[in-house]
């Protein structure tokens, strides 16, 4: 832990408050309200957890809200949150039009940002394996939170933080902000609305994943916590490609490759214009291609098809096999849409208005002023919890078809398979000590 942040570890496992702190925050007069802020009352405030690139975007927008102050960070890497506690203090000081600003701690442990009881949210960009144990700490510490894709690095534990986030009531919203892009709510308005007759197929295609070659082990770098970044995961020796972006994407100990870590965007746009939230596909099957050594093990390739209870078919591949975007087909027409660009046919489809009386989906273009607002009103925001896990778990069923080479009975409300035992023991990983859902 940083030297100026008083509480320690022993302190959080016994129960302490941020009020046990030793020493005050200091935070200028002027955070608090005048100078066109917000009053104390209306703000939230945040804390960061993880803060390399997808996080310091978030947080970067997040910022962007006057109504939120950001007061803590927290990654493992320390001149990540030194270099980031230093980018904050200069916004704050231009910002309240001062000097100096001294209102940032920084944590190594995220146990104990989530200790703070002034904490009233937090966003999370930590590799994929530590979603779930960080957003159940969240959860009965009492914080809403943001979460980036995809949710989980197993089923079982996305239904955990699910029962979480339900059970202390906490705000969730997961980071797939197309839902929160006026082309993805608008070709699915038109599917919902029936404006490509009856929907039949959907294809899905997605960044491949890479690969990597062997690695040598190397020292551990000076103020990196390599055993809390690798946390549940099983202990490996460190080498630097194992903990840098895209690589832990493509090592399954931490990611299941971009069949979650991109391809959730779109199966999760998938979802909402199959009008299938709250569920998840029947049977399932596919193949893919793995490296054959290496670092990673995902696969670099892949071909999946589902079959869902209302009779619809999706395809789901890498962008070789089927162009990047959601093609969603009907009866009477078909519409696909993928960052920046719609297409439909027929094209009048792309001048089609949705009356008043039919399906409107989500119009906010700000993915993280939507949590915000819902942090204040406590309505769901447009990625809630339910959905996040149910698109994440396609992609999990995905990687287990490829992996099982057949195909798969899947029950959506038990989250099991029938009648298959090697498939049912890749829904949850055994975790390191001491950590455990």
């Amino acid at each position: 832990m940083d030297k100026q942040n008083k509480i320690t570890r022993r302190d959080f496992l016994r129960g302490a408050t941020a009020a046990a702190v030793a020493g005050p925050y200091v935070i200028a007069s002027s955070a608090l309200g005048g100078n066109g802020r917000p009053a104390p009352s209306e703000r939230i405030v945040m804390g960061c957890i993880g803060v390399g690139g997808m996080g310091t975007g978030d947080m970067r927008s997040f910022l962007a809200n006057s109504d939120v102050q950001v007061v803590a960070v927290c990654d493992v890497e320390e001149r990540k949150r030194v270099a980031t506690k230093k980018g904050l203090e200069r916004h704050y000081a231009a910002e309240l039009q001062k000097g100096t600003y001294k209102g940032c701690a920084t944590y190594n442990d995220f146990r104990e940002l989530l200790a703070r009881e002034d904490i009233d949210a937090v966003s999370i960009a930590t590799p994929d394996h530590w979603h779930v144990l960080q957003g159940i700490a969240a959860a009965r510490a009492g914080k809403d939170m943001y979460i980036e894709k995809p949710l989980s690095l197993t089923i079982a534990e996305g239904r955990a933080l699910c029962d979480a986030v339900n059970r202390y009531g906490r705000v969730f919203q997961h980071g797939t902000q197309q839902r929160s892009d006026r082309n993805f709510a608008f070709a699915c308005e038109l599917v919902r609305n029936g404006r490509i007759g009856k929907l039949h197929t959907i294809k899905v295609g997605s960044p491949a994943s890479g690969e990597a070659g062997l690695e040598p082990p190397m020292p551990v770098p000076e103020g990196f916590d390599y055993d809390m970044w690798l946390g549940a995961a099983p202990w490996a020796p460190y080498t630097e490609k194992r903990c840098r972006t895209p690589h832990w994407y493509f090592i399954s100990d931490y990611s299941i490759g971009f069949v979650s870590g991109w391809g959730v965007h779109h199966v999760d746009i998938a979802q909402w214009g199959n009008d299938t939230d709250s569920t998840t596909p029947i049977e399932i099957e596919g193949e893919g291609v793995f490296p054959k050594d290496g670092l990673c093990d995902t696969a670099m390739s892949w071909l999946i098809e589902c079959k869902y209870a209302n009779g619809v078919k999706m395809i789901f591949a890498d962008n070789k096999k089927i162009k990047q975007g959601v093609r969603f087909e009907g009866t009477e027409g078909w519409v696909w849409v993928k960052r920046g660009e719609i297409d439909a046919n027929p094209k009048s489809l792309l001048t089609s208005k949705i009356g008043p009386d039919e399906i409107h989906l989500h119009l906010r273009k700000d993915h993280r002023r939507n949590f915000l607002d819902c942090v204040k009103t406590r309505k769901q925001p447009v990625a809630p919890v339910e959905a996040a896990h149910h698109a994440t778990t396609i992609c999990h069923l995905s990687h287990i078809a490829m992996l099982t080479k057949r195909n798969l009975k899947w029950d959506p409300e038990r989250e099991r398979f029938l009648n298959d035992r090697e498939a049912n023991r890749y829904i949850s990983r055994a975790m390191r000590s001491p950590w455990h859902l």
